[in-house]
């Protein structure tokens, strides 16, 4: 994943919440995938607040992986407050980084993937966000209640925000440092809705972004809760909107 320059630092997060044992799983992938690649990427394994047991697990498991890639460490926040919290905490801690991203912890993106979206990233100067999309190249397996609720929640993205978006939530992205400095001030959501309200931000700014199509495959053990979670992330949806008051959102290019 050479792209011509060698001191770009990229961040790649994976969010975790009681989750070290679907991590133990996709960490290896992901481990093995960043050993073959020749890239300059830094991968922290952000804890919310799992306590301090879960977090040893999380070491011991942070350890195993750096014998594969030395480049990853463990990062445990002090209390649980959500995704949107601990990845832009994790962001924090590398203020001068080119490329920020992050991948979900149960592999439903798988590695291979996510870091060709991080090489399409740094090739095309621009931040890009997966989307799940059957194409020719890729397959999304989702059940019926799941993609219903992935639509439902998009459009109302789209009718709430003004998103123009194909698909808000998928648990991977990579953006460009400079783009989310302009506008990490203004992000506050700590949970779910953090992907909503980056792009809502973004398209507000005129930041642009490009959308890529990956393979997408359901995970056990997820823990939303369908009807409870969805309820709470359409409020969220109208806090976003008031915070951005009457600003003009065009959109992804």
């Amino acid at each position: 994943m050479r792209d011509g320059d060698t001191e770009a630092i990229t961040i790649l997060v994976t969010p975790v919440w009681k989750d070290s044992k679907r991590l133990a799983l996709f960490g290896r992938e992901l481990a093995a995938e960043l050993a073959i690649r020749d890239a300059n990427i830094r991968w922290i394994i952000a804890d919310d607040g799992s306590g301090e047991e879960e977090v040893g697990r999380l070491k011991l498991l942070c350890a195993e992986l750096a014998a594969i890639y030395p480049h990853v460490r463990v990062h445990a926040a002090l209390a649980h407050h959500g995704k949107g919290s601990v990845v832009r905490e994790a962001w924090a801690l590398e203020p001068e980084a080119e490329w920020l991203s992050f991948v979900d912890a149960d592999g439903s993106v798988s590695a291979p993937d996510m870091l060709d979206l991080i090489s399409t990233a740094r090739e095309s100067g621009q931040s890009v966000m997966a989307i799940r999309k059957n194409t020719a190249t890729t397959r999304v397996e989702e059940g019926i209640f799941r993609w219903i609720r992935h639509h439902g929640f998009l459009l109302a993205c789209r009718l709430i925000l003004r998103i123009r978006s194909e698909d808000t939530q998928c648990g991977a992205k990579v953006l460009k440092g400079e783009a989310y400095r302009r506008i990490a001030g203004n992000l506050s959501e700590p949970g779910l809705a953090f992907d909503a309200e980056l792009l809502a931000e973004m398209t507000a700014a005129d930041i642009p972004w490009m959308e890529v199509p990956v393979n997408w495959v359901r995970k056990g053990g997820s823990r939303i809760h369908p009807w409870h979670d969805a309820w709470d992330m359409l409020l969220t949806l109208f806090r976003i909107r008031a915070r951005l008051g009457k600003a003009t959102v065009a959109g992804a290019k």
